[in-house]
């Protein structure tokens, strides 16, 4: 990797976001419900609250949210069930220190004024720890439903973009295909910190020089550490040819651990079924070639969620703790 590229500072903007990247530094977060449900799309939500707060405790980065607004048979999974900005309300009230995380928002189904009028309103309540992933969209079967076309998510996740990010301006000037804003009106609240930390999740039928203007960070697809290296390399190469700071990169893991701490890595659905110390071997190849944090979904983990919780945290954050309050 550049190593112009690998040692310059990400920028500070606001406490989620500064909590779970550092550069060169990998964060362990978590995907939300916080529990197994391998044997059918919709989860049990089990003390749900409860368990995000043992989380915090605990010293998880992040926890993050879904943008799942119907359950799609293809699809096999409903994610946490709550509308995403509705549930960071309510982790906005029953947290103080944990990043709240959206993995993430599908743009070209919401109109960007909603979503930035949630989003700021989360940001705000929470005191500045909200990271907004956004995506295009993967999910066809949503796209009728909402009467909107799935081969113009690229175009509208462009003018999505494009619209929420003039809403840290005052009395904002904008004109797309989303609506015509003049300069004589104005949306509140403004985020916390210097704007709404977005992170572009995959290419979200973007091109790469569009992606490398773009965003506050990245979400990738896990793949094999060496790999995830090459596109990691790249993309922070174009970012800095583009005359931007590097920005960090996160990813998510399925995992399900078993109880010998060196049994080998077995492939599951985007992720492994391993031991512990495997684990933290496979995060240590992740932070290696370049990964600042990895949200762990639970959702096919086979062990008991709370003893996997304080394995987790007695093994793995010791090495791949978060930053600052």
């Amino acid at each position: 990797m550049d190593m112009t590229v690998a040692t310059q500072d990400f920028r500070q903007i606001n406490r989620g976001y500064n909590r779970v990247f550092r550069t060169g530094k990998l964060t362990v977060g978590l995907v939300a419900p916080l529990e197994n449900y391998a044997s059918g799309p919709v989860p049990a939500l089990t003390d749900h609250l409860a368990r995000i707060q043992l989380a915090e405790a605990l010293g998880f980065a992040a926890i993050w949210l879904r943008d799942v607004p119907f359950n799609v048979p293809s699809f096999g999974d409903a994610g946490q069930l709550f509308d995403p900005f509705v549930y960071l309300g309510a982790l906005a009230a029953s947290t103080d220190k944990i990043a709240l995380g959206v993995a993430s928002i599908v743009l070209s189904l919401r109109h960007p004024a909603h979503v930035a009028k949630a989003a700021a309103s989360a940001d705000v309540l929470s005191g500045g720890r909200l990271i907004m992933g956004v995506a295009s969209g993967d999910r066809p079967e949503e796209y009728p439903a909402l009467n909107t076309p799935f081969e113009e998510r690229s175009q509208r996740f462009r003018e999505s973009y494009a619209y929420i990010r003039s809403m840290n301006d005052n009395r904002p000037e904008l004109s797309n295909s989303y609506g015509d804003l003049s300069g004589d009106i104005d949306m509140l609240p403004k985020p916390v910190g210097s704007q709404l930390p977005l992170l572009i999740t995959g290419a979200s039928q973007q091109s790469s020089g569009w992606i490398a203007q773009h965003g506050d960070g990245r979400m990738l697809y896990p793949r094999e550490a060496q790999l995830q290296k090459q596109i990691i390399s790249q993309w922070r190469s174009e970012t800095l040819a583009a005359g931007r700071n590097a920005q960090p990169v996160m990813q998510p893991l399925y995992i399900d651990l078993v109880a010998d701490p060196e049994a080998l890595p077995r492939p599951i659905h985007l992720g492994y079924r391993l031991g512990i110390r495997q684990l933290h071997l496979h995060l240590q190849a992740l932070q290696d070639a370049g990964v600042n944090h990895v949200a762990l979904n639970l959702r096919f983990n086979s062990a008991d969620t709370l003893k996997t919780l304080n394995k987790l945290a007695d093994a793995i954050l010791p090495d791949f703790g978060h930053h600052g309050a």
